[in-house]
């Protein structure tokens, strides 16, 4: 299991994903699901990925070394593809390709191929974008309506963002908001774990502004957990009781 998020707002974007990933209870490994492609001043994305390792990997390694352009002849990757609606059409198309090479022989093994990914970004001279690319390889995408993406184990970490997330958000409060996100998370299911990666993306900066891992050890998420922890108890406590009956 594994939890993801992309938030998009007026100023920029955010993107975390935690780290476990498990194949049974005494099985546990740390491996890194947020991915970041950059050439400053030109492009900057990132890509965080749940499902199978195997088929996520398989897919990432092609995003890097390329396919083949049937219409040009040229290899096409992350790096070079002029838009980010064309990098997401590409994502899908490397998804297809895995599928094509390993899908059958996973189903034959009873395996299931399950992969999605969350592609944010921008490329020069486009806008800064936000999708969730499904095991198809078809794709939606972020809008001023729905400002942020989850994959993954999604459901204890929603709450909050429906909240409080929408797209004049500033860029601050919407990590700070991811963030409280994960915790929610990582407090009701022991498939996500520790450590977090995170990236911000300013609009129009073509560039990461912040790529840091957060571990156990960090003294900022440690206080946010326990403020957001604090807080959370005050609200329904400051509350009045349900009339209904005598307490």
């Amino acid at each position: 299991m594994t939890y993801c998020v992309g938030i998009l707002v007026r100023d920029g974007l955010v993107m975390l994903a935690d780290t476990r990933t498990n194949a049974g209870l005494d099985n546990i490994a740390t491996f890194r699901k947020l991915h970041l492609y950059q050439t400053e001043g030109e492009r900057v994305i990132a890509v965080a990925t749940a499902g199978n390792l195997a088929v996520s990997q398989s897919v990432l390694n092609i995003l890097t070394e390329g396919l083949e352009n049937p219409e040009t002849g040229r290899i096409e990757s992350i790096h070079t593809i002029p838009s980010m609606f064309k990098v997401a059409q590409f994502v899908g198309r490397a998804i297809r390709e895995v599928y094509r090479i390993h899908g059958k022989s996973m189903e034959q093994q009873a395996a299931s191929f399950d992969v999605t990914l969350l592609l944010g970004g921008q490329v020069k001279g486009g806008r800064l974008r936000l999708f969730m690319v499904y095991s198809a390889g078809n794709f939606i995408e972020a809008t001023t309506d729905t400002p942020y993406l989850q994959i993954g184990e999604h459901k204890y970490g929603k709450p909050i963002l429906d909240r409080a997330v929408t797209s004049d958000t500033p860029l601050s409060e919407a990590l700070k908001l991811g963030l409280v996100s994960m915790d929610s998370t990582l407090r009701s299911n022991l498939g996500v774990g520790m450590p977090i990666d995170i990236a911000m993306i300013h609009r129009d900066g073509l560039k990461l502004e912040i790529s840091r891992r957060i571990d156990e050890n960090d003294e900022y998420f440690a206080s946010l957990r326990e403020r957001w922890s604090a807080a959370l108890r005050a609200a329904h406590q400051a509350i009045p009781n349900p009339p209904y009956g005598k307490f």
